[in-house]
């Protein structure tokens, strides 16, 4: 049995609710689309439902012809009204470090519009080595496989079966919709209250041993 090598350490991590507190910047949007498009939005419900697609939001609030319209105007109002408006999670910063700091790499991968993802990141200084977006749930174990990543790290269901489906090990983060209960059912390997707990989770499963 050998230890886990530095060169071997890719680590992923979803965004909404793991990396970023989403919320804040998500319910300001929903309520500008509801005020432009005079739909009724429940921004307050929308928020405690974040990680899977926009399109799975919107279909709540209008008719599937025009979820597809929707989103890409959302998408459009996103960056003047979320980005600023949207804070690190707690621990999100020395998460990335401690990875950096084990001579790894730290990649996102995320079901948000990707040149979105990358806009909250760049505006909160947080440096990835790659950022993957538009992949929910199993579709997110391509990029994961494709990137060599060992360790995916999010806050949801879907966040543990991409880990599962692309081999890597589950840890979650009892930081979103999702709570600890219900990521264990759902296979994850960790569960953390949040990322300040992962510096020490990953020091420690970097010196255990390995079949």
């Amino acid at each position: 049995m050998t230890p886990v090598t530095s060169s071997a350490l890719t680590v992923g991590f979803d965004l909404d609710m793991t990396l970023i507190d989403s919320r804040p910047g998500i319910h300001a949007c929903y309520t500008a689309l509801s005020e432009r498009t005079g739909t009724y939005i429940d921004a307050d419900l929308a928020i405690t439902r974040l990680g899977p697609p926009l399109a799975e939001e919107l279909v709540h609030w209008f008719p599937p012809e025009q979820v597809g319209p929707m989103g890409d105007l959302y998408r459009e109002m996103y960056p003047a009204i979320a980005i600023a408006a949207t804070p690190a999670m707690p621990g999100a910063r020395e998460a990335i470090t401690a990875v950096r700091s084990a001579g790894g790499r730290a990649v996102v991968v995320t079901a948000k519009y990707e040149p979105n993802a990358k806009l909250h990141l760049t505006h909160l200084g947080l440096e990835p080595d790659a950022v993957i977006g538009d992949l929910w749930a199993e579709q997110k174990a391509a990029a994961l496989r494709e990137h060599g990543a060992t360790v995916y790290v999010g806050d949801h269901v879907g966040d543990v079966r991409g880990a599962r489906g692309a081999g890597a090990l589950s840890v979650a983060v009892a930081t979103g919709p999702c709570d600890a209960a219900e990521l264990r059912a759902a296979g994850a390997d960790v569960v953390l209250t949040d990322l300040t707990e992962l510096p020490a989770w990953l020091a420690a499963y970097r010196e255990a041993p390995r079949a």
